[in-house]
């Protein structure tokens, strides 16, 4: 058995969110090419069709799901229609996110709760309905950022908040369901052991 060997994700299936662009449209296909299936979720359907595409280029099967994960609906169809197609869930990548530069003093509540739905609430709401059909050995990855542990001097209150409260989530949700299921939050810098004996960290 060869390193890639023990890294294979052959037959797996994963689920990225935000996969119409940027980091979640890398996080698919590097899945793909260790060998898992991916559903790719994003509001943009059209660009997750792209994301799709090299997907399947690599010879694994991909699933496109619009959906806006705020919503806890959608985040329980994105699930039934994995299952549906796959009828497993191994990964979950709650990439999906959002940022504002707005200064503090005149950043309005609907700005603050627009990044905090996307960034939090939508992180929590997957991980709960995907949990429900993952098996001993699934991993929930959750995207924080370095701004959740320190700070850049920008004027980003609703994000830097945001992201360190994913973290915290995480550290919470691999305590609970330690016994269960993995949940790492990949990182730069990495953080303490979480109890539990698994760790989370911070893009």
């Amino acid at each position: 058995m060869t390193v890639l060997d023990t890294f294979s994700l052959t037959d797996r299936t994963a689920i990225v969110t935000g996969a119409s662009s940027g980091l979640g449209v890398e996080f698919a296909v590097a899945l793909a090419e260790a060998g898992a299936n991916v559903v790719v979720a994003a509001r943009r359907t059209e660009q997750l069709e792209s994301t799709a595409d090299r997907i399947r280029a690599v010879g694994r099967r991909a699933l496109t799901v619009r959906a806006d994960v705020v919503d806890p609906q959608q985040c329980e169809s994105l699930i039934d229609a994995t299952m549906k197609e796959f009828g497993r869930i191994d990964i979950l990548i709650n990439n999906a996110g959002m940022g504002t530069a707005v200064p503090a003093l005149r950043e309005s509540p609907e700005q603050f709760r627009a990044v905090v739905d996307v960034n939090l609430h939508s992180t929590y709401w997957l991980s709960q309905a995907a949990a429900r059909h993952m098996s001993a050995g699934a991993t929930i990855v959750n995207i924080s950022s370095i701004l959740g542990i320190t700070t850049a001097g920008l004027p980003q209150a609703a994000y830097t908040a945001s992201k360190a409260a994913v973290i915290g989530l995480t550290r919470y949700l691999a305590q609970q369901w330690a016994t269960r299921r993995n949940n790492l939050a990949p990182c730069r810098n990495r953080a303490p052991p979480v109890p539990g004996g698994l760790a989370h960290c911070a893009t």
